[in-house]
């Protein structure tokens, strides 16, 4: 007896060292995978999404050593009390108001402050859809209707198999994905947990075999067919999406802070949510794209890739918000009207029309919530209107 009391407790330490081990060689996915699970808690989820490194793998990108572009300001504009209460209600972050150019409103709240470089969440993907036309043009890109399989030969096989570039860029490749946030086993989730953990996208994109409806056929909202463009524009290239973004969207437009993208662990950015800038920054981003492309007298994206791109071209269900090629179009909204959207609150609106650019960040856990989507674009309407 004695003896097998003595091999359990030298069994019982050999385990415990073997966990310490294992736990300091893998200290850092460890971290990641606490810091991901509390990511949208109550109490933490506002200053997660200004540091996101802390959570993920990240990359710079160099924002060049040009000057930063001027954002002047406006005549002053007093906000008005129903977009105060929708700022405490939704829990905004930021706002930043432009209109012709120059900044008619900023303001930062829940301790935020304008250095911050907020999560861009799913406005991330209207980058893409920027950098895309301007491979378009350039010619790495032959065509929209080129199978994705041509740029990527690795999702030969899998559900994107005989789906397009252009219905991944509307989102209606067929393929299905689980988006709900709030099912820790649905694919998002799973998803999140194989950035954390350093895998990889691109493995997870290709180990998709199920679809719901054949390709062009219907359209549903699924994060990773914008994972897929990227792996499009990077396989017609030879070059990263870092690489790619630095040199035609980000250094054209003279951020005033260096963005970074989360990536995963073979240093693939996060092309469908990964971005983090400061809200000056988006609003650069979003003031260049209401300027038809041209950005201090450069044409940064093809002017007429920006109308095709914002047009309502997804088959959507009638009635319902419009799509085009990452870009939303609401419901109801005259042409030149469109937006960038992220979950928990954060926008790009703009509204050519009226020369109106709004930017938002928020940490709004209820986001999701039946009539949020509808009350926050009436907000941007109502500040519209009221300039």
């Amino acid at each position: 007896m004695r003896t097998f009391i003595k091999w359990l407790l030298r069994l019982v330490l050999a385990l415990a060292l073997a966990a310490l081990v294992v736990g300091f060689w893998k200290r850092e996915e460890l971290t990641r995978l606490m810091a991901v699970n509390s990511l949208f808690s109550e109490e933490r989820i506002v200053q997660n999404f200004s540091n996101m490194d802390q959570a993920f793998l990240t990359l710079p990108l160099d924002r060049g050593e040009g000057p930063t572009a001027p954002l002047p300001y406006g005549p002053e504009w007093e906000l008005p009390p129903q977009v105060s209460a929708w700022v405490e209600d939704r829990a905004v972050t930021s706002l930043l108001v432009m209109q012709g150019g120059e900044i008619r409103y900023e303001n930062y709240f829940l301790g935020t402050a304008p250095e911050d470089r907020r999560i861009s969440w799913s406005v991330a993907k209207s980058f893409l859809s920027a950098l895309t036309g301007i491979l378009l043009e350039e010619g790495a890109i032959e065509s929209l209707d080129d199978p994705v399989t041509r740029y990527v030969p690795a999702l030969e096989g899998s559900a994107y198999d005989g789906v397009s570039l252009r219905q991944v860029l509307q989102m209606s490749s067929g393929v299905t994905f689980d988006e709900d946030y709030l099912d820790f086993n649905s694919d998002i989730n799973r998803m999140g947990r194989v950035l954390a953990l350093g895998g990889s996208m691109d493995a997870f994109a290709a180990g998709l075999t199920e679809t719901f409806a054949p390709p062009g056929e219907t359209w549903q909202y699924v994060s990773i067919d914008t994972h897929v463009v990227a792996m499009a524009l990077r396989g017609a290239t030879g070059r990263s999406l870092t690489d790619l973004m630095t040199e035609k969207i980000i250094q054209p437009l003279g951020l005033e802070r260096t963005p970074a993208y989360v990536t995963d662990g073979e240093g693939t950015a996060f092309a469908l949510g990964g971005l983090n800038l400061t809200t000056r920054d988006y609003a650069r981003f979003g003031q260049m794209i209401l300027q038809g492309g041209q950005w201090q007298g450069r044409q940064i994206v093809p002017a007429d890739w920006i109308a095709e791109s914002t047009r309502a071209s997804a088959p959507t269900e009638a009635g319902r918000i419009g799509y085009g090629y990452q870009w939303w179009i609401p419901d109801g909204s005259p042409p030149g009207t469109y937006m960038a959207r992220g979950i928990y609150g954060q926008y790009i609106w703009i509204d050519e029309a009226a020369e109106v650019v709004i930017v938002t960040t928020a940490a709004d856990r209820s986001f999701r919530a039946e009539g949020v989507s509808e009350r926050n674009v009436a907000i941007f309407r109502q500040i519209t209107e009221s300039l």
